[in-house]
């Protein structure tokens, strides 16, 4: 039987160059965790892995423009992070309002709600902020609706309730996701729950 060196960097290879950002956990499979540790320490040591951050290894690519090594992916190391502490985690409610063209932000910062604990991660050279949030926002974990349900909580009553944005939210998001947000909209605000019912609604035109 291969080694579990080699069965690691099997699977690593497997995710591609700057794919995938990985811990122990993603391998014991192959032998306990501390054969497991081990292995990974001497494929960083022999630089085949670099660590992304406490606990994290990536499988890195080389930039000829830049002439060194790529960073991790940090919504990989964010997955990697959830995964090895069983915690959920979803992005920020600006972020995903900036993601939906719902604001003219630029994001910058790494910020994430969990239920996990509140704390800060070193990611490489990037900063990325948990947050522990209650079970309403972390309902939508894993959900398709989950930036909607987060990006309306963000914007609150005043912004969210703007006919533009629900004209816009109305235009965009697949007929599959408005559903989605009217059937679970206990899980919003008031003024969420009736904008995701809107949704659902025949487009009105403007008065």
């Amino acid at each position: 039987m291969a080694s579990i060196a080699k069965r690691i960097m099997g699977r690593v290879r497997a995710k591609g160059r700057g794919r995938w950002v990985c811990s122990s956990v993603d391998f014991l499979d192959f032998g306990s965790r501390a054969s497991v540790g081990r292995a990974l320490a001497r494929l960083t040591e022999r630089g085949d892995l670099h660590r992304a951050g406490r606990g994290l290894y990536h499988f890195p690519y080389f930039s000829r423009i830049m002439r060194k090594w790529g960073p991790p992916n940090v919504e990989e190391a964010v997955a990697a992070i959830a995964r090895r502490d069983g915690i959920r985690v979803m992005r920020e409610g600006g972020d995903c309002a900036n993601g939906l063209g719902l604001t003219n932000g630029l994001a910058f910062m790494y910020y994430f709600d969990t239920d996990g604990p509140t704390r800060v991660i070193k990611i490489d050279r990037t900063t990325v902020y948990f947050t522990h949030a209650d079970s309403k926002v972390m309902f939508w974990a894993g959900m398709r609706s989950a930036p909607v349900a987060q990006a309306l909580r963000w914007l609150g009553p005043y912004s969210g309730r703007n006919p533009k944005v629900v004209r816009k939210l109305r235009r965009i998001l697949p007929d599959h996701v408005k559903e989605e947000l009217a059937r679970y909209s206990d899980y919003l605000p008031d003024w969420g729950a009736e904008v995701a019912h809107q949704l659902v609604e025949p487009l009105k035109e403007a008065a």
